[in-house]
């Protein structure tokens, strides 16, 4: 049978049913009454509440992994973001703690700086200010090295002090800087008075390097030396000027086989931890030369005429 012949209706026993067209017109307007009605009369309301809470729990199980994973990432990032923070106020608290321990010295060098500046007022004689550089490199003195030298004046002998009392010496002048023996140091020895009773004596540094302390030495067994007593220099040997604080004493032992007392003595000074010094001219430069002795006239001779 030829396919042109072939009859393409549908057998009449089949039910049919409307059209495609009418199927789509029908269902449009269905939709756009259904719009109409949902925004003008809500009447879709109650149908959407009840799928929304039905729908709930397979949507809240739906978002459990996105909401860990969410959760995940925001823990990992506080905790960097803590970490952060924590070492930011670290870095914070050790600056703050560098500059309070920083104010506290400057505080406490500008206090003494304001002492040192006073003790000038009071001292009569020439005198300039220095800043201690550096302790000596021998072990077995007590010296250590000024910023002032020869270009700057600083002579041999100078007295040097701080803002409590006497320092030391100066010993040996470079160009640039100066050694300073101190007062505690075993060679030394300034002559002294006791601002009680008058007495002079001489104090000696420290023979055993072992502790920063002077001793008064040939003091007779039964002399009126106390604990306590004030130290100054008596200006005798015309290197230190009168009056300085150098000592107090700390301990009178008077020992019964020897004739005279064991006395030793603190310096007033900081000869450990000093920073600042003033360093004075040295009395012989300022104290007038020694009259020239005229010499005796000699014998007259005989037979001369005066």
């Amino acid at each position: 049978m030829p396919l042109g012949t072939l009859d393409g209706t549908p057998p009449p026993f089949f039910r049919q049913g409307p059209s495609a067209l009418s199927k789509l017109t029908f269902f449009s307007a269905l939709a756009l009454f259904l719009m109409v009605a949902d925004v003008r009369l809500h009447v879709t309301q109650p149908l959407r509440a009840t799928l929304a809470t039905v729908l709930y729990p397979v949507q809240w199980l739906a978002l459990r992994p996105v909401v860990w994973a969410q959760g995940g990432n925001k823990y990992f990032e506080s905790l960097s973001a803590s970490q952060a923070s924590e070492e930011a106020a670290r870095r914070k608290l050790d600056l703050q703690s560098q500059r309070a321990n920083q104010v506290e010295q400057l505080v406490l060098e500008n206090s003494r700086l304001r002492q040192l500046l006073a003790l000038r007022e009071r001292v009569a004689t020439p005198s300039q200010a220095a800043q201690v550089l550096y302790d000596a490199a021998d072990p077995y003195t007590r010296k250590v090295i000024i910023d002032r030298g020869g270009l700057k004046g600083i002579e041999p002998g100078s007295p040097v002090l701080d803002e409590t009392g006497v320092l030391g010496q100066v010993t040996r002048v470079y160009p640039l800087v100066s050694e300073v023996t101190l007062v505690t140091d075993r060679d030394q020895a300034i002559p002294v008075l006791n601002t009680r009773t008058g007495a002079r004596g001489v104090a000696f540094g420290d023979p055993t390097l072992r502790s920063s302390s002077l001793e008064l030495r040939f003091m007779a067994a039964n002399a009126d030396v106390q604990t306590g007593d004030l130290l100054t220099t008596s200006g005798v040997d015309g290197v230190y000027p009168p009056g300085l604080p150098v000592a107090r004493v700390t301990n009178v032992e008077r020992r019964v086989d020897s004739a005279f007392a064991r006395i030793t003595c603190v310096p007033l000074a900081l000869v450990s931890g000093v920073g600042h010094v003033m360093v004075l001219k040295p009395l012989t430069t300022q104290i007038a030369p020694r009259p020239a002795v005229e010499a005796p006239p000699g014998p007259v001779k005989k037979g001369t005429r005066k």
